[in-house]
């Protein structure tokens, strides 16, 4: 895949304090990018230089090719943008509120009906057409907004935290729309300090903390990068579990063995100082000593965990 997004030694300051320094990365076509980083970190600063809001002191930021400086109509062309804190006029239906920025992108009036119908749809608020803005819930209004940003069918969506202050439901409901989207062949940009989110949405992610990129990549990558140790639980079917432990006393790269019963079974869980080949071979001698195994895994590191271990807790 091509990079439809590319920045590259991107700073900014304000007075005296820097909100990006010299931070780089490109974006995937038709990916999903997560932009991490705690409060203050530069996440909305950069999202509004792409976004041709605000104005870097130096670097460069392309659009699919299109410098956000020099060619500012073809990048909004491409980009639809939902904000952290979007204006919505209230006292408009959702049908008059689509309708108002279907004319601002001068989409002509017979072509308006057909395409506003379809992203109620995408974004399942049909059934709210005619309601007043102010009357839906946070979720609808994030959705509405969405819809918005959809209006002139954009390659890129730019999203600013878009699941602050949903609820539960209504987080699952938007990352199952994001999914949809992306399925349609959009490339989904968005910050978030959600980390739930991001890990399950993603096909890679940047890390952000003090204008600095902090780690950049796809997240199984970082998480191998920063795994020390990697943790693996199996389970020994009935009274086998002493030629479980007999196998692994040999293994060197084995620490912190512990084990517990378990309906009649033994869980057994372990510290493993090796390669994913080494745990396949870890296998193999469970299974040649004729240890009865039920099941075998290894603890993944979640998001959170990658988080903790590149960022120090400090804003610029």
């Amino acid at each position: 895949m091509s990079a439809i997004i590319t920045v590259e030694n991107l700073t900014k300051s304000f007075k005296q304090r820097k909100a990006l320094d010299g931070i780089s990365f490109s974006i995937q076509r038709g990916g999903i990018f997560g932009f991490v980083g705690p409060n203050g970190a530069g996440k909305t600063t950069t999202i509004r230089i792409l976004t041709t809001l605000l104005q870097a002191d130096s670097g460069t930021v392309t659009v699919d090719g299109f410098d956000v400086r020099r060619d500012i109509a073809q990048v909004r062309r491409r980009l639809g943008y939902v904000p952290d804190f979007f204006g919505l006029y209230t006292d408009m239906t959702t049908w008059e509120y689509l309708d108002f920025f279907a004319g601002c992108y001068h989409i002509p009036p017979a072509d308006r009906p057909a395409l506003m119908t379809d992203l109620l749809e995408l974004v399942d608020l049909t059934h709210r057409r005619d309601d007043f803005v102010d009357g839906l819930s946070r979720g609808m209004k994030q959705r509405l907004g969405l819809a918005r940003a959809l209006i002139h069918d954009p390659e890129i969506l730019v999203l600013d935290e878009p699941a602050a202050g949903l609820d539960p439901r209504a987080r699952v409901e938007f990352r199952a729309l994001l999914k949809e989207l992306q399925r349609l062949g959009k490339t989904i940009f968005f910050s978030s300090h959600i980390l739930a989110d991001v890990d399950e949405l993603c096909t890679d992610v940047g890390i952000i903390e003090a204008g600095k990129m902090v780690a950049l990549g796809n997240l199984e990558e970082l998480r191998a990068r920063l795994r020390r140790q990697r943790i693996i639980k199996f389970t020994v079917i009935g009274e086998n579990v002493d030629a479980a432990l007999a196998v692994l006393s040999y293994v060197p790269q084995v620490s912190q063995v512990e084990r517990r019963q378990v309906n009649g079974d033994w869980e057994v869980s372990l510290r493993f100082d090796g390669d994913k080949r080494a745990v396949s071979a870890l296998i193999a001698k469970l299974v040649r000593a004729d240890v009865p195994l039920l099941s075998f895994s290894e603890e993944t590191e979640s998001l959170e965990d990658v988080f903790m271990q590149l960022t120090e807790g400090i804003v610029s």
